[in-house]
């Protein structure tokens, strides 16, 4: 027997099938004899019969302090089309394709979510089967994920709670990945470009405390209100909520005609109902998209919009955390966590009376706080000199420090579509520029006269 024929034997094929067979057991099966995922000690070699690959590496969670998960929309985009291709390639259509993962539990778990949440999305299984085939066969449990506080970890959330977040987000038409823009999500979410994510498209975008003027502060770029306008302007935002105490003045806002309310509470605090309430209010009160944001626009941002999300759409706590997290990692923060538990069976009361009252009805028993909200001068003063941080940076606050955190990351590589943006270059030769001007203009005693950068310095190239 030739060495050719050897190759193409039938005992032959039958042995390395046996091998392969083999390296699969408990592995869970998404789709059968055909795709599974599983948790290898080593690096296995794709055979004729079977194709491995990992993402362990090449999908990366950034964390602020011990949270490692779960991965951004981004991600699971990019990972949904990597494993399309693969499904569909012609030189892999005859083999079994293995996602496999290490025994890193934080990185187990972050494999999971994607090929999980690609069955629930693209296999269209419920969260319960996705969930029921990866802890099927001899699997171990996953690793709960925890929020981005400093400190013990006081809430868990699970992978199905991610999951069931993804899908009910999915039924409600908050993501479609026929039209996602995966370059415009990573472009925004970065610090240089405004910071900033959609958390139901057309309605709440969570994003970073403005400052009084764009400049570079301890490494990290602050942003004027005024950087924000053309992108809120060409997105129908209506309303900006402010929930950290005023460092810039809100009148910028108002006069550009956007409506503007200071619904402040303390920084890693829960809002009293009061404030839930105004909160509601205004975002069910107004026609155009709402903005809101505290000082890094996670904590305090994604605990009142999930009210919203609770109140509006049935979403359960753990769904509402995942999903949010899913959008804008690290939002929902220690005890802001167990307050939306608390405060989920009331959310869903008042969305199921509010949906059951004709519209007249329900505009004007909800219209009697009118008289309490007005744009600009809307202010709940839970006062804590510790939510401020002056000029000089001192009394940082939660939010102060994971915004720094966030600033100090390094731009992804080309592979993952987020490109360090030219705009911020020009930022920084702006800066250097009006430092010496204004230098000059000291050591000549005149007035020199320069032009800031455009104001749309945040545009997407």
């Amino acid at each position: 027997m030739t060495l050719d024929s050897l190759k193409h034997s039938p005992i032959l094929s039958t042995l390395f099938k046996m091998a392969d067979d083999i390296e699969l057991i408990g592995a869970c099966e998404l789709i059968k004899d055909r795709l599974y995922f599983a948790t290898l000690r080593s690096k296995p070699k794709s055979t004729a019969n079977t194709h491995y690959f990992c993402t362990d590496d090449e999908f990366i969670y950034e964390n602020f302090y011990a949270d490692f998960g779960p991965l951004n929309l981004a991600m699971l985009y990019r990972y949904s089309c990597k494993l399309n291709k693969k499904l569909k390639s012609f030189t892999l259509t005859r083999k079994r394709i293995v996602h496999y993962t290490s025994f890193d539990q934080r990185k187990r778990a972050n494999a999971a979510v994607l090929i999980a949440a690609y069955a629930v999305i693209y296999l269209k299984k419920t969260p319960e089967e996705a969930y029921r085939a990866l802890i099927s066969g001899s699997n171990a449990s996953y690793l709960p994920f925890r929020d981005a506080s400093f400190g013990n970890c006081t809430y868990n959330l699970t992978i199905l709670d991610c999951l069931q977040g993804i899908r009910k987000a999915l039924q409600h038409g908050f993501f479609d990945f026929e039209t996602f823009d995966v370059d415009e999500y990573e472009h925004y979410e970065r610090v240089e470009n405004g910071d900033f994510n959609w958390i139901v498209p057309g309605k709440f975008l969570a994003f970073s405390g403005p400052h009084p003027k764009s400049k570079i502060e301890n490494g990290y770029p602050l942003h004027a209100p005024e950087a924000y306008f053309p992108y809120f302007r060409k997105h129908n935002m209506t309303t900006v909520v402010r929930l950290n105490k005023k460092i810039y003045d809100a009148k910028r806002f108002t006069d550009a005609g956007f409506d503007h309310y200071d619904l402040f509470f303390v920084d890693g605090s829960t809002p009293n109902d009061v404030i839930t309430r105004r909160f509601l209010h205004i975002c069910e009160s107004t026609d155009g998209a709402v903005a809101v944001h505290c000082k890094a626009g996670l904590g305090r941002t994604g605990t009142l919009i999930g009210c919203y999300l609770m109140k509006h759409y049935h979403f359960t706590a753990a769904e509402t955390i995942a999903w949010i997290r899913v959008c804008r990692p690290g939002s929902i923060i220690g005890p802001q966590q167990h307050f939306l538990e608390e405060r989920q069976a009331a959310m869903w009361m008042q969305g199921d009376m509010q949906r059951s009252q004709p519209r007249g009805v329900s505009h004007l028993i909800s219209s009697m706080d009118d008289l309490t909200l007005r744009p600009t001068h809307t202010s709940i003063t839970n006062s804590s000199p510790n939510d401020y941080i002056g000029e000089n940076g001192l009394c940082m606050t939660q939010g102060d420090k994971l915004r720094a955190l966030k600033g100090r990351r390094q731009p992804r590589s080309a592979t993952t579509g987020a490109l360090r943006s030219f705009h911020f270059i020009r930022f920084h030769l702006f800066e250097i520029s009006r430092t010496f001007l204004l230098y000059s203009q000291a050591r000549i005693s005149r007035v020199v006269l320069f032009s800031p950068p455009p104001l749309s310095f945040l545009s997407k190239k």
